[in-house]
């Protein structure tokens, strides 16, 4: 659910008609801190019903300054809720890379699986404008790279690659950006944010239909269609091909 009131008789019918192609879910931010708990465990346990994943949002950065106590409690919390998968979002926060890697040992060590979200631009994460973000500046893509291989290398299981300041919020696409990281990481352990149709018709288009790419609960259908060949505009149409 992005950031809007979703419960589990919606996300029932979802995984119901759509399920076969959702391979987990994830919560806006710190949207579950809102939900009574016993709502949150149940729409849990129905994504784990379909064999599907559940992942917070980025809200561990705002634990963060608390303390470590706090991140534990926090991480020990959501393993209660019924999460498997912990996002360490670094958009909103300076953090150093033996803290990303001390938070990822942390949700490794509690049985959970470790999402760090990475990205170049600062100040990503909540909506801002084209405007704010070009002010802010970006950061150097081999850091990412580098920062993403110590993470990989320390037990993160997939890397989560923000799309503002690449394909969100940008005056022009970077996609040079997306040829780096998928030259240097590959593909296997890399999700990319793609939050507009053009974008992740382009993300198929130029990478197949077995990238993984996050997308709101609403593209499913569009997306699925895309990747199976059957939906296409016409740069793509009869244009998506695989072979099992």
């Amino acid at each position: 659910p992005y950031y809007s009131a979703y419960g589990p008789r919606h996300l029932a019918d979802l995984l119901e008609t759509m399920g076969n192609w959702i391979d987990g879910i994830k919560f806006a931010g710190g949207s579950f801190a809102l939900m009574p708990p016993e709502a949150v465990k149940s729409i849990n346990k129905l994504a784990h019903d379909h064999d599907a994943y559940v992942s917070t949002g980025g809200w561990i950065e705002n634990v963060l300054r608390f303390g470590p106590d706090a991140v534990d409690r926090y991480v020990e919390e959501a393993k209660a809720l019924g999460f498997d998968v912990i996002e360490i979002s670094t958009g909103f926060i300076s953090l150093p890379t033996e803290a990303l890697l001390r938070l990822v040992e942390t949700v490794k060590k509690a049985g959970l699986k470790a999402k760090p979200e990475l990205g170049i631009q600062f100040g990503a994460g909540g909506d801002t404008s084209a405007d704010e973000l070009e002010a802010e500046g970006t950061r150097d893509v081999g850091w990412l790279v580098a920062q993403a291989r110590r993470a990989l290398d320390a037990g993160a299981d997939i890397i989560m690659i923000e799309s503002e300041g690449i394909t969100e919020n940008v005056k022009s696409w970077r996609t040079e950006m997306v040829a780096r990281i998928i030259n240097e990481l590959g593909l296997e352990k890399v999700m990319f944010e793609a939050a507009d149709p053009a974008v992740f018709e382009w993300y198929v288009k130029n990478y197949g239909n077995e990238i993984n790419l996050f997308v709101d609960h609403s593209q499913i259908v569009q997306l699925e269609a895309l990747r199976s060949g059957i939906w296409g505009t016409k740069s793509t149409w009869g244009r998506i091909q695989n072979i099992a």
